[in-house]
């Protein structure tokens, strides 16, 4: 099975208010999947949605290939979230929230709770309480209750929110461990875009409750890759120079810009080969995208579109 999660044409209404519309999602078996949106765009009432903790309006979902109701709530069983914030009982200890857990879900296996604790690196915390953990220990035990018996998918709302950077790198091979290592398909949603392009191999941008883009992480690095911008009063002429020289990758843009990609040299030796060709330069900058600017731009086509 390739397909973890599928959404097709899911729309959530409350009342009047539309706050999902026509989204289809796909997610695939060993994706980290990050879902971008800003705040109201969507992105947790689609995740309720797809963990059943709201039902659609329209449209249907399935997780682990279900075709109805019984296979839904069985794929369920094989999965786990942390929706808003980790669900643990404040004067437990670690071990004693995951026994809990353990025995509400019928794991047999005992050793099930110094595996997840070793995991997540909480293995020597000892009897202190849940209430008196940092934040980043509240969020990696709520990973610990989520994979105590080994889920195929886990979803993940905003889980690095507050976090201090210490906290967010160990988050982070955290969650590359449960993917790479185990195996674990996940879902995550997040406003640290930065973050969140060292972790996910796909991403799906949400906005106004629109799923407006899905695209891989080799997608996005092909497309925003970081390139020279050079000003020019010939830029057909400066190409010929430039890729007998430093690159063969190079996109002329109308009759004064030429952007130029995976180029070789520094730039001052790119600007002198120019002049000394003949060629005028009057500008010149190094120009790269980011996770988050694309995200910016891609609302704002978006939002430019719906106004239209």
């Amino acid at each position: 099975m390739n397909t973890v999660v599928k959404a097709e044409h899911v729309t959530k209404n409350f009342g009047k208010q539309v706050a999902v519309e026509d989204v289809n999602l796909h997610i695939r078996k060993g994706d980290i999947y990050g879902l971008i949106g800003r705040n109201g765009a969507g992105k947790t009432t689609l995740i309720k949605m797809i963990t059943s903790l709201m039902q659609p309006s329209g449209g249907k979902i399935s997780i682990l290939g279900s075709t109805n109701p019984q296979e839904y709530q069985k794929a369920l069983a094989r999965s786990a979230s942390i929706v808003e914030t980790p669900v643990a009982y404040g004067n437990l200890s670690a071990e004693q929230n995951l026994e809990y857990y353990r025995v509400l879900r019928g794991i047999p296996d005992k050793a099930a709770i110094q595996r997840a604790l070793k995991l997540v690196n909480l293995a020597d915390t000892g009897k202190k309480k849940f209430k008196y953990f940092s934040l980043g220990m509240k969020q990696r035990l709520g990973i610990a209750i989520a994979i105590l018996d080994n889920p195929d998918f886990i979803i993940l709302d905003e889980p690095i929110n507050g976090l201090d950077p210490i906290a967010i790198i160990e988050f982070r091979e955290l969650l590359l461990t449960l993917n790479k290592k185990y195996g674990i398909t996940i879902l995550i949603s997040s406003h640290i875009l930065g973050e969140l392009y060292h972790v996910a191999n796909r991403f799906g941008i949400i906005n106004e409750g629109k799923m407006v883009r899905e695209i891989t992480k080799v997608e996005f690095d092909e497309e925003c890759k970081a390139y020279l911008t050079l000003t020019v009063d010939n830029a057909s002429a400066a190409s010929v120079i430039i890729g007998d020289i430093f690159s063969k990758e190079y996109k002329i843009i109308g009759s004064n810009e030429i952007r130029v990609y995976n180029y070789t040299g520094d730039v001052s030796d790119i600007n002198t080969a120019l002049v000394q060709g003949g060629i005028r330069v009057s500008g010149l900058q190094e120009m790269s995208v980011d996770l988050e600017s694309f995200f910016t731009k891609t609302i704002q086509d978006d939002n430019e579109k719906g106004n239209e």
